[in-house]
């Protein structure tokens, strides 16, 4: 048990748990970082050559300028500048370490944790800040053979796929970006999705693309259908009038979404709207637990899509004030 009562613990190593971070270290806080993968780990399971939507300086944390080469950084610029922040910052992280419980009350909790090795830990601290994000929890598609190695819920990169079949399950950006790259480095890629047509989120310069691909019957696709059963040489799809039949298969991507560890936050006792799961939560971004605040993407519930880097990374600002003012 490491007896030093800390001010505070942020949960979660993500652009926005290290902002908060940032803020503790500025007002001379006592604190500590816990996360259970690696610094920014959402980043570090992005596409390998993914470019951001955003330009460098709305991805900037604690005032450090991100220089980038290009008008829109990618993923490996991404990944060093965060590990530069953390440095500069001298910010005091236990990497590859989960959250297990929150125990205690306001001024007094209690984090138990597991290392990598299987080490039990157990910290103290006044207050805590949940910045766990979302990505970490794909939506599953809850069929027979989504177990199977050859199914996977993030996409990395397309060379290992060349000549192979492979079948990408979605409509949004994620699926829309997958298809494209994997059709450009050689392998058949078919779409599946549930929808009569693609999402009308996806990025206006990725639309027209990937769309094009399709009319040209480049990648097939598939609307109002679902795979409803992978085996290890096809898949089972399921059209809108209930018509089945098999596909021949090597991978699936299931490009279906992710959500936050909505359990994890019930129970340490915060409350979720029912009707989209968002988190009760004041101005100063404190839950109806008091001590415990919510920072990024979390506050959002199963609305994933209006809290990015860009605007989380502010967070910690307001909860940091809150905090120090009330100490």
């Amino acid at each position: 048990m490491d007896n030093d009562l800390k001010d505070v613990i942020v949960v979660g190593a993500g652009p926005t748990g290290l902002a908060c971070a940032i803020e503790a270290e500025k007002k001379q806080l006592n604190f500590l970082v816990i996360e259970k993968g690696c610094i920014v780990n959402s980043i570090q399971n992005f596409p390998v050559q993914m470019t951001f939507f955003t330009t460098p300086e709305l991805l900037e944390i604690g005032g450090l300028p991100f220089v980038s080469s290009y008008d829109k950084p990618t993923r490996l610029e991404a990944l060093k500048y965060y590990r530069r922040a953390a440095d500069t910052c001298r910010l005091k992280l236990r990497l590859y370490e989960t959250v297990l419980a929150v125990e205690g009350s306001d001024g007094d909790f209690r984090v138990r944790t597991r290392t990598r090795s299987g080490v039990a830990c157990l910290y103290r601290a006044r207050k805590i800040i949940l910045a766990t994000g979302y990505y970490d929890i794909p939506n599953l598609l809850e069929i027979p053979g989504e177990i199977l190695p050859k199914v996977f819920h993030y996409y990395t990169e397309a060379h290992p796929y060349y000549g192979t079949d492979v079948a990408v399950i979605g409509g949004k950006n994620s699926a829309a970006i997958a298809a494209l790259d994997l059709y450009r480095n050689g392998a058949r890629v078919t779409l599946i999705h549930r929808e009569t047509e693609l999402s009308p989120s996806i990025k206006y310069w990725i639309k027209p693309d990937i769309e094009n691909r399709i009319k040209n019957r480049e990648i097939d696709a598939f609307f109002e259908t679902s795979v409803v059963q992978i085996d290890q040489e096809h898949i089972q799809l399921r059209d809108s009038t209930g018509r089945t039949w098999p596909l021949k298969n090597d991978f699936v991507f299931a490009m279906t979404g992710y959500r936050p560890d909505l359990e994890f936050f019930k129970s340490i006792g915060i409350h979720l709207n029912p009707d989209d799961q968002r988190p009760f939560h004041k101005d100063s971004f404190e839950s109806d637990v008091p001590g415990i605040y919510l920072a990024g993407v979390v506050v959002a519930g199963m609305h994933t899509n209006e809290v990015f880097i860009e605007n989380g990374r502010f967070h910690g600002e307001v909860i940091i004030k809150d905090i120090s003012q009330r100490r």
